[in-house]
C-alpha cells in the first residue's frame, strides 16, 4: 500500500469530520499485521524508497533489525515509527526537528514535556500553512472561474486581484 492509498484510507476513515484520535489509532499498523517486513516491502507501504529508508536508519530516526543473512527487518513498533516520520516530513517538519525529537522519545518519558512542546510548535506550523493554502486555493479558484471554469463548491465569492 503506497503512500496515496494510506492517505486515501486515512481521509475515507475520517469522512468529513476532523480526524479522532481512534482513527489515527487504526491507522497506525497500515500493514495490518504483525509481522515483519522486508526493505522492499516497507518502501512500497509507504511509497518511499529504500535509500530514503536507509537514510533514516543513519539518521538516528529508526532502529532496524538485521536477520541471519544481514538483510534488514523492520518489525510492527519500527514500520509505525515510519509511519510518523513521514506524516512529520509531509507536514513539514525539518530532519534536525525529527532528530531532536526521536531522541527525546528514547530519552523516555521524562521527555514528555518537552515532545509535546515540540508537537504543539508543529502544530501551529502546520495551521498557519494550512490557512496560507486556503487563501492560496481561492485565489486559483477565482481565476479559474474568470476563466470560465468550474472553480467548485468551496469558492468564496468577491474579487480578487490580478
Amino acid at each position: 500500500m503506497a503512500t496515496d492509498e494510506l492517505m486515501a484510507r486515512a481521509l475515507e476513515e475520517i469522512g468529513d469530520d476532523a480526524p479522532s484520535v481512534e482513527a489515527i489509532l487504526r491507522l497506525t499498523d497500515p500493514a495490518d499485521s504483525h509481522e515483519a517486513m522486508s526493505i522492499a516491502e516497507v518502501a512500497d507501504l509507504l511509497d518511499l524508497s529504500a535509500h530514503t529508508l536507509r537514510y533514516y536508519e543513519r539518521a538516528g530516526l529508526v532502529e532496524i533489525e538485521r536477520d541471519r543473512s544481514g538483510h534488514r527487518v523492520y518489525g510492527p513498533g519500527a514500520v509505525r515509527r515510519l509511519v510518523f516520520l513521514t506524516r512529520m516530513r509531509l507536514s513539514g517538519m525539518p530532519m534536525r526537528d525529527l532528530q531532536h525529537y526521536i531522541a527525546l522519545v528514547d530519552s523516555g518519558a521524562e521527555t514528555v514535556p518537552e515532545r509535546l512542546d515540540m508537537l504543539i510548535e508543529h502544530r501551529d506550523t502546520i495551521r498557519r500553512k494550512i490557512r496560507e493554502l486556503t487563501l492560496s486555493l481561492t485565489a486559483t479558484e477565482y481565476k479559474i472561474a474568470t476563466y470560465g471554469g468550474d472553480a467548485g463548491p468551496d469558492t468564496v465569492s468577491g474579487a480578487l486581484p490580478d
